[in-house]
């Protein structure tokens, strides 16, 4: 599997985890919210803050009907349309997000929901194209964002291998073949019983690029456990403040939480190792003084012949290892052993 680049980061098997903070429409319209998001982002050890890119009159047809999960979060009489309307990132923010993103040592990334947006982000000089799995299947725009020649981080919600496969010929027909996928499960949040994270590996296995792990769920637990499963990228919602309006901050992290988080995912990929089974230079001190050695169960003159009884398996483990007691048993005493002394080769 070969890694890809994200300006000055890879995302692949020998490469740290890249954690997206996903700020979204969490900015709720207010350019100093946008900002202390992209704060957020950067003091919890984020490699790049995305936000989205769409229009309602691009997005969505008047007449599509509500999601249930939005109901108890806008007004009854608010159309999905206008909700969207009022979530619109306003484009002429995105240069300024990007320089401030930069200030702070973070990637800025926007998800593009039409080809004009991609056109847009283009022009501010964004370094991957992130598609949200709902576009999975627009074809077009897979094709607009990948002719850029930029990176596609490609979600899978919803998707089978087809439907994945499907998007992949889209996007190597343009010539462009740096592509990671997410894997996903849709829910806002999904219930547990559906993250199936060992599609992970499913993944890899299928189409041999980096797969991460784009996470809807409650909590910090499932994106380490991602980690473990060899996802190589990690994406998750945020917000300033769970309590304020709107359809995404109810499943999102919190500051605190999205440092807990990123602190998991670093954690676990670096309890993950190498898979060689040997003794760590960390543990020696406990290997010397916490395992067993053969020690004299009672005072052996010097030229004694050492019986079994005289003998005992005790801490600490710096004498003779105890695998070797039959050779032991036997022998002469060298010199004169103490009592509860740790017996070395020298003595007998």
């Amino acid at each position: 599997m070969k890694s890809i680049r994200v300006a000055d980061k890879l995302i692949g098997p020998d490469a740290p985890v890249f954690v997206i903070s996903e700020a979204g429409s969490n900015h709720n319209r207010d350019l100093s919210i946008a900002r202390r998001l992209i704060d957020v982002a950067a003091e919890a050890g984020s490699d790049a803050v995305k936000f989205q890119t769409y229009s309602a009159d691009t997005l969505y047809s008047k007449r599509t009907p509500k999601m249930s999960y939005l109901e108890s979060l806008t007004d009854e009489q608010e159309t999905l349309w206008e909700m969207i309307e009022k979530l619109e990132l306003p484009r002429e923010w995105q240069k300024d997000l990007a320089d401030y993103s930069a200030e702070k040592g973070l990637i800025f990334l926007s998800t593009p929901f039409d080809e004009r947006a991609v056109d847009e982000l283009e022009e501010i000089g964004v370094h991957a194209y992130k598609i949200a799995s709902f576009e999975i299947g627009h074809l077009p725009l897979l094709k607009r964002a990948a002719s850029t020649g930029k990176p596609i981080l490609l979600s899978t919600g919803m998707a089978d291998l087809g439907d994945i496969e499907e998007a992949l010929d889209a996007i190597y027909s343009t010539g462009n073949g740096a592509v990671a996928l997410l894997h996903c499960a849709i829910g806002y949040p999904p219930p547990m019983s559906a993250i199936n994270l060992r599609a992970i590996r499913t993944m890899s296995e299928a189409f041999d690029v980096p797969v991460g792990f784009s996470d809807h769920t409650l909590g910090v637990t499932i994106p380490a456990a991602a980690v473990a499963l060899g996802a190589r990228l990690i994406e998750k919602h945020f917000t300033t403040d769970r309590s304020l309006p709107g359809p995404d901050h109810p499943f999102a992290l919190e500051p605190d939480e999205l440092a807990a988080m990123i602190e998991a995912v670093r954690d676990t990929e670096l309890a993950l190792g190498t898979g060689i089974k040997r003794r760590d230079s960390s543990e020696q001190e406990l290997y010397d003084l916490a395992r067993r050695s053969i020690v004299a169960a009672c005072e052996i003159p010097a030229g004694t012949a050492i019986t079994r009884q005289m003998l005992a398996i005790k801490r600490p483990g710096y004498g003779i290892a105890p695998k070797h007691l039959d050779i032991v048993v036997g022998r002469t005493a060298r010199v004169d052993i103490p009592e509860d002394e740790i017996i070395t080769w020298e003595m007998v």
